[in-house]
């Protein structure tokens, strides 16, 4: 039943006509007004984290959720984390903006991103990434006022923002875009 619902969420995201597989990526004249390693979050755990800490290495930061039809993405997001850890950091921030499909406590989406597919990569708490109370952090990822060119917002669960290693958002991936695609791993 769950699989159902989750293909017919994608089938209704069609007729809709809501374009979740829209990609931009970073003109080479533009430059962010304001640098990613301003920003903090908190993290499944509680834990504080800072994103100047991943100074020097690119960041995918992905909106996710775990009754989603992308949500086998974790195992792909998993794989790419470990292979390119050493210039790599993904960060998961778990969302119920789209149909509902996180409606989770952190600590049951920890566990089960834990169980289900051995995530080890940083989990930021819940939050929202569109709409009036979306977090600051995909404001900035929205904002071409703040990013310096892009405002692309998710469109769905699993929409990737790839930030170069020196803070700049560079590209955008729709939900379709599976983690270890050469349009990912080709920037790394």
């Amino acid at each position: 039943m769950k699989h159902y619902l989750q293909t017919l969420s994608l089938l209704i995201l069609g007729i809709a006509g809501i374009n979740c597989f829209q990609s931009a990526e970073k003109p080479s004249n533009m430059y962010s007004k304001k640098s990613i390693y301003e920003y903090s979050f908190k993290a499944i755990d509680g834990s504080a984290l800072n994103f100047s800490q991943f100074k020097g290495k690119k960041i995918l930061i992905v909106n996710v959720a775990s009754e989603c039809g992308f949500t086998p993405q974790y195992e792909d997001l998993e794989k790419l984390y470990r292979q390119y850890k050493e210039k790599l950091v993904v960060v998961g921030f778990p969302a119920n903006n789209f149909m509902g499909q996180e409606p989770g406590s952190n600590e049951e989406i920890a566990a089960f991103c834990k169980s289900k597919y051995g995530v080890t990569f940083p989990m930021a708490e819940k939050i929202s990434v569109v709409g009036d109370d979306q977090n600051y952090l995909y404001k900035w990822l929205t904002d071409k006022s703040l990013n310096g060119w892009n405002e692309l917002a998710p469109k769905w669960n699993f929409y990737k923002y790839l930030i170069s290693e020196n803070g700049e958002l560079l590209k955008v991936f729709p939900s379709t875009t599976k983690p270890l695609s050469k349009d990912i791993t080709d920037l790394l």
